[in-house]
């Protein structure tokens, strides 16, 4: 029995396509605004360039204060929730679309804390479930010191995030709530170890989520630092503290590189084209099983094409300016693609996973309880099927595709050296403009898998 189009909306993990939306979108002139996004990067780049003319980006500090936020309090709770969402995952409803750890995971962490953190910056280093339990251990343990895993930098993390990435877009069942859980404790139980080892500073570096909410955290125009006792509350143009951050070394750039490549495969793996181009219809797919391997490697070359990409643009500005670009500023401008497809490419399944979240935060054991005093949650999504309300859905996505490739455009502009010539920057421009075309193409095509 094949499952209709429409079921497919009600997933709630990302990885898997939602085939209702494509088909409305795609009545709508979606070329159109492809073409005038791609023009108007490429037209905004050619007058930055060219008068130098860029925004200011300015800091405004709004208070300072003394640090009073209890991070260990929190963190203990995060790290509760999380034992009491494994418990679910492993003994409470086998159906995804009911368990809290699935629904929570997919949706609360992975698509609606990042949407939060660009915004309000860092939000996880207050919910952080291994920060507490890490300080306690190693006070118990009397440990002040690590054995020197800082050194391998962020390839830990980098490491971490292909895996999550190939386990979320590749894998047979990613929301199957028991193989969730396992994989989480396990995970868990790594980086807590490591941090033990280590110290919790290693986090920063060594544990994906860490580093990847700390990268997309630079993107907000409101964001708190603290130093020592002391917190600093500050207000400034999206994106202003990647201008003051230093230029990225290798293993973060190897970062930001995969988590763009994730992203857009999560989108081609599920396109007409992409199912085509292996030698699967796009109407009697032969599920996930079947293009492991072929997907697989597709995930692997979609990471080193963007890396390829990157690298050529920096090459071909150098050869036609004769000047020495380097890639770690370069790299920076990234993380605004990165956080601004993240936010566009999730959000129709925020709109429609969130509500079996809230229904499964009102009756999380699924026996008719009503923990929070909700009315009886009936999941619609008769909304998708709107055209008019599918065209303010794609405009939201087309503002969020826009909005970042103008701050790359920005950003990588401001990191550049000064004495370079313009000429240097066309390269990256039109990569620009390409990122642009794909992430948008990628919104709005037929989706099959």
């Amino acid at each position: 029995m094949k499952l209709p189009a429409a079921f497919l909306c009600l997933l709630p993990s990302a990885v898997f396509a939602c085939a209702l939306p494509p088909s409305v979108i795609l009545t709508l002139p979606t070329g159109y605004f492809i073409l005038g996004a791609a023009l108007t990067v490429a037209m905004t780049a050619l007058v930055m360039i060219n008068t130098r003319w860029l925004p200011r980006m300015a800091v405004l500090q709004v208070y300072r204060g003394t640090a009073r936020f209890p991070f260990m309090a929190t963190s203990y709770l995060s790290f509760v929730i999380l034992c009491a969402l494994i418990l679910l995952g492993l003994y409470g409803p086998t159906d995804p679309m009911h368990n809290l750890l699935t629904l929570i995971f997919w949706t609360g962490i992975w698509i609606a804390l990042p949407l939060a953190i660009m915004v309000f910056g860092n939000l996880w280093v207050g919910t952080n479930p291994w920060i507490a339990p890490v300080r306690l251990t190693r006070v118990l343990l009397s440990r002040t010191t690590g054995i020197g895993v800082s050194a391998f930098g962020t390839w830990p993390a980098v490491l971490g995030f292909a895996g999550f990435a190939w386990f979320q877009i590749v894998s047979i069942a990613p929301d199957d709530p028991q193989r969730l859980a396992q994989l989480a404790v396990i995970y868990w139980l790594i980086i807590f170890a490591a941090a033990v080892i280590e110290g919790e500073d290693w986090l920063e570096q060594g544990e994906f989520l860490t580093v990847f909410f700390r990268m997309i955290s630079r993107i907000a125009p409101f964001w708190r630092t603290r130093q020592g006792h002391q917190v600093t509350g500050s207000v400034g143009w999206p994106g202003a503290q990647i201008v003051h951050m230093p230029p990225l070394d290798r293993s973060q750039m190897a970062f930001v590189t995969i988590c763009l490549a994730a992203l857009t495969f999560d989108g081609l793996s599920e396109t007409f084209f992409w199912l085509g181009l292996i030698g699967q219809n796009p109407l009697e797919f032969g599920g996930r099983s079947a293009v492991v391997g072929v997907n697989t490697v597709g995930l692997l070359g979609t990471w080193a094409l963007t890396i390829t990409a990157i690298w050529a643009a920096l090459k071909l500005g150098e050869m036609i300016s004769g000047a020495t670009l380097q890639a770690g500023p370069s790299m920076l401008s990234f993380l605004a693609i990165a956080a601004g497809y993240h936010a566009a490419h999730y959000f129709v399944t925020l709109l429609t996973a969130g509500q079996f979240t809230l229904g499964a935060l009102n009756d999380p054991l699924s026996r008719g309880d009503d923990l929070l005093g909700l009315p009886t949650v009936y999941v619609s999504f008769g909304f998708l099927t709107q055209p008019n309300t599918m065209q303010i859905i794609y405009g939201v996505q087309f503002l969020a595709i826009l909005f970042a490739h103008l701050l790359a455009v920005a950003l990588s502009l401001r990191s550049a050296k000064k004495n370079v010539g313009p000429n240097a920057h066309l390269p990256m421009t039109l990569l620009m403009v390409g990122y642009t075309v794909l992430g948008l193409w990628l919104l709005s095509t037929a989706r099959g898998a």
